[in-house]
């Protein structure tokens, strides 16, 4: 009987620690995932691939590819090229400063449908150690329905 009771209390115990141990936790505000800082113009996109997923053909092909500067410098996007004429990608205009965020716009020709795609964008600037940095867009457009001409009785 006294083997019961003590492992009774033991398991009571155990449960009330683990109780504790997790309220603990719960009240620790999450850690902050620290965004890695280079010395001189950094870039650090959210996504290096944008997907579309499958989309009706002539729908709207605007994508953005968000970055940070996380450098000490300022960031200069001096051009973004497109690897054919169908993707056309756009750029900020000023520097972005450090810690601040920038977009690359790119807008896809959905008109193309029928076929999956996958296309890049080429983004050069001052940006210590990848001055030439390749993002990717892909998806599939699907084929344009056909329009139904409305009969004469």
């Amino acid at each position: 009987m006294k083997k019961i009771i003590l492992l009774a209390a033991l398991v009571a115990f155990g449960v009330t620690s683990a109780n504790a141990q997790a309220k603990k936790a719960a009240a620790k505000p999450a850690a902050k995932t620290e965004t890695p800082k280079v010395d001189g113009p950094g870039m650090l996109f959210e996504n290096e691939t944008i997907d579309y997923g499958t989309i009706p053909a002539n729908s709207d092909g605007k994508r953005e590819f968000v970055f940070v500067n996380n450098g000490t410098k300022p960031l200069i996007i001096e051009s973004t090229q497109g690897s054919c004429g169908c993707t056309v990608p756009s750029k900020p205009d000023k520097p972005i400063q450090p810690g601040e965020r920038g977009v690359i716009g790119v807008k896809y020709d959905t008109s193309r449908a029928g076929q999956p795609f996958t296309k890049t964008v080429t983004v050069k600037s001052n940006a210590v150690g990848q001055e030439t940095k390749v993002l990717t867009i892909k998806g599939n457009v699907l084929p344009a329905e056909p329009k139904v001409e409305p009969t004469k009785s």
